[in-house]
C-alpha cells in the first residue's frame, strides 16, 4: 500500500511515499529558514506564500525520488491541524484536490499524532506500550502510546515550548534563528556549573512543564550584567540554560514510564535533534535499563513520511476525510 504525505504544518513543506506503514521511498523537505531568519522567527503569511511556490514541486520530487507514478498511488494523506491556519490550507487543499482529482482515498492526519508514529519508524522500533516526550517548537508534551491511534495525554507544557524557549533564547543572546542546533552547539563550549539556572519542575509527581520562568531567568542573567560579560560568558549561559532544560525534559519522562511501568521510552519532535538531550537520555536509560527510540535526526523536525506513515492505520480501519473538512490550529480533541 503506498501513501503519498504532505506536511504543511509550519515553515517546511514536506512530501514523502511510505510503503506499508514503514518503509519511506521518499522524503522531500522544503525548508523556508533562510527566509524567516531576518525576522527571528516564523511570519505565517511569508510561510503561506513560500508553501504555495514549493507544493507542487516538493510533490513532483518525492513521486520521482520514490519512482512512483500517481496510478500507483492507494491513498494521500495531508496535516490537518494544528499548526499556522494559512500553512495548513495550502497542504490540505492541494491534498485534497489531489485526491479527488484521481479518485484517491484522502486522508486527514494530526500533526502531532505523526510525530508520535514517527518513533515506529527506522530499525528500531518502539514496542507498545511506550511513553513519548513530544518536544518541538510549538508543543511539549508527554504521552503514553498503547498502540497504533491509541494515546493518553498525560501532561504538557502551560506556556512556552521547550524548543520556543530554545528560539527565544538564541534571540537575547544574539544567535538568530532557528535557536534549538546554535544554542546546542555553543552549550558544548561551555560550562554549565558555572551559570546555574532554576530547575523548572512545578510539580515533580506531575507530567506538566513551564519553561517561560527560565526564559526570564537568562533575560535577567543578561540584563543585570554589562555587554561585554555576556559575550565573554555566552558559551557558558548557552550550557546552563539547556542542562535546566534537559534535567526537566529527561526528569519527567522517565518517571512517567516508571509510573506507567513501561519500559520502552521514545523522543519525538524537532527537540529530539538536540546532541545534549539525546546524550543524556543514553546515560540514563542505560543506566536504569530502559530502551529508548529516538528517530533519526530527518525524522526529528516536521516531515511528510511520518503524516503518511501514520495514515497507514487509518486507512486500513476506512477512517477517510472528506471535502468538507477543514484545518484546524488548535487540536480539538484529546490529542493535544
Amino acid at each position: 500500500m503506498l501513501i503519498l504525505g504532505i506536511e504543511t504544518s509550519c515553515d517546511e513543506t514536506a512530501a514523502a511515499v511510505v510503503e506499508d506503514g514503514r518503509r519511506i521511498l521518499s522524503s522531500v523537505v522544503a525548508s523556508q529558514i533562510d527566509v524567516h531568519h531576518r525576522f527571528g522567527g516564523v511570519v505565517p503569511e511569508l510561510a503561506s506564500r513560500m508553501h504555495i511556490e514549493a507544493i507542487v514541486p516538493v510533490v513532483q520530487q518525492a513521486l520521482a525520488e520514490a519512482g512512483v507514478r500517481t496510478e500507483m498511488l492507494d491513498a494521500v494523506a495531508a496535516t490537518q491541524g494544528p499548526g499556522l491556519v494559512g500553512a495548513l490550507l495550502v497542504g490540505f487543499s492541494f491534498a485534497k484536490a489531489f485526491a479527488y482529482a484521481r479518485r484517491l482515498p484522502l486522508v486527514a492526519m494530526d500533526h502531532l499524532e505523526g510525530h508520535l508514529y514517527s518513533a515506529l519508524l527506522g530499525d528500531t522500533p518502539a514496542s507498545f506500550p511506550y511513553v513519548a516526550l513530544l518536544a518541538s517548537g510549538g508543543h511539549t508534551a508527554i504521552y503514553t502510546i498503547e498502540g497504533r491511534g491509541d494515546y493518553q495525554l498525560l501532561g504538557q507544557t502551560r506556556d512556552d515550548a521547550a524548543g520556543e524557549a530554545y528560539d527565544k533564547v538564541a534571540k537575547m543572546l544574539g544567535l538568530g534563528y532557528p535557536g534549538g542546533a546554535v544554542i546546542d552547539d555553543l552549550a558544548r563550549q561551555g560550562d554549565a556549573h558555572r551559570i546555574v539556572f532554576t530547575r523548572p519542575y512545578l510539580d515533580k509527581m506531575r507530567f506538566d512543564f513551564s519553561f517561560s520562568g527560565i526564559k526570564t531567568a537568562v533575560l535577567r542573567c543578561i540584563s543585570n550584567n554589562s555587554a561585554k560579560w555576556v559575550e565573554q560568558h555566552r558559551a557558558d549561559i548557552a550550557a546552563g540554560f539547556q542542562a535546566a532544560v534537559v534535567d526537566v525534559l529527561v526528569y519527567k519522562l522517565l518517571h512517567a514510564a516508571e509510573v506507567k511501568q513501561c519500559r520502552h521510552v521514545a523522543v519525538v519532535g524537532g527537540v529530539a535533534a538536540n546532541q545534549g538531550l539525546r546524550d543524556r537520555l543514553a546515560r540514563e536509560t542505560a543506566r536504569r535499563k530502559f530502551a529508548l527510540h529516538i528517530p533519526s535526526l530527518r525524522l526529528c523536525g516536521d516531515n511528510a513520511a511520518m503524516i503518511a506513515a501514520a495514515a497507514h492505520h487509518r486507512l486500513t480501519e476506512g477512517q477517510f476525510a472528506s471535502l468538507r473538512d477543514d484545518v484546524y490550529s488548535r487540536h480539538p480533541r484529546a490529542l493535544s
